[in-house]
């Protein structure tokens, strides 16, 4: 599948699978960014992408970004197909959780992206679900 993608520095390299197995695009940083301890901060990933219609991108952290003392404050980034203007520059949000300033060099690998289909629904309201209440949250042991 082709994607439409822009690039807002050309010396950066597009998203990448890094193996043959991979199923997400590595993301790099445009710029260096700092974030001092317990602070958020918004790193531009260089990158604008159009996915086709009926598809999302799916922006999750890298699994060794817990050992830069960062994390995705919202877990992942959900990117609509109509998210694609020329100025529309994908970002993650992270979360230094250290009591350390931490540093992400430009060019350094923080994020990774998923294309993935999606379905839309139409809500039927009922007055019943007709099914067993299972319980909630630890219903099934533990």
């Amino acid at each position: 599948m082709k994607i439409q993608i822009k690039r807002f520095d050309k010396e950066l390299p597009l998203p990448v699978y890094k193996t043959q197995g991979s199923v997400a695009l590595d993301c790099v940083a445009r710029e260096q960014t700092s974030i001092a301890p317990k602070e958020l901060a918004y790193i531009p990933l260089n990158i604008a992408i159009k996915p086709p219609e009926g598809y999302f991108i799916l922006m999750a952290p890298r699994s060794s970004l817990h050992k830069r003392g960062l994390m995705l404050p919202n877990s992942v980034g959900v990117f609509d197909e109509d998210f694609s203007g020329d100025e529309d520059e994908y970002k993650a949000a992270v979360y230094n959780f250290t009591d350390e300033l931490v540093t992400i060099e430009r060019g350094e690998r923080i994020t990774q992206l998923i294309v993935l289909s999606y379905t839309k629904v139409e809500w039927e309201e009922v007055g019943s679900m007709d099914a067993p209440t299972r319980g909630g949250f630890g219903s099934t042991g533990t």
